[in-house]
């Protein structure tokens, strides 16, 4: 199964678009594919390699797909 953005866009704020990786805020109870729960950002990188540094000690999950990564944090 794959994670359609693009499906989901209309629930998604974009908060930051880098080209090459991009973060968007849930205002839509988006499930988030690993755990089902919903999320409250996402971000999706196709670079190989992506340093970031979350908030406090929230709960993530990540998800790989061909071509792009994506880190979905949790409240």
């Amino acid at each position: 199964m794959t994670f359609d953005v693009h499906a989901v866009r209309h629930r998604l704020k974009l908060k930051t678009d880098a080209g090459h990786s991009s973060l968007f805020e849930n205002r839509g109870d988006v499930a988030c594919p690993a755990c089902d729960d919903p999320f409250a950002e996402v971000f999706i990188t196709e670079k190989p390699a992506h340093s970031f540094q979350p908030t406090g000690s929230m709960r993530f999950c990540v998800v790989r797909e061909a071509g792009r990564t994506m880190v979905f944090t949790h409240d």
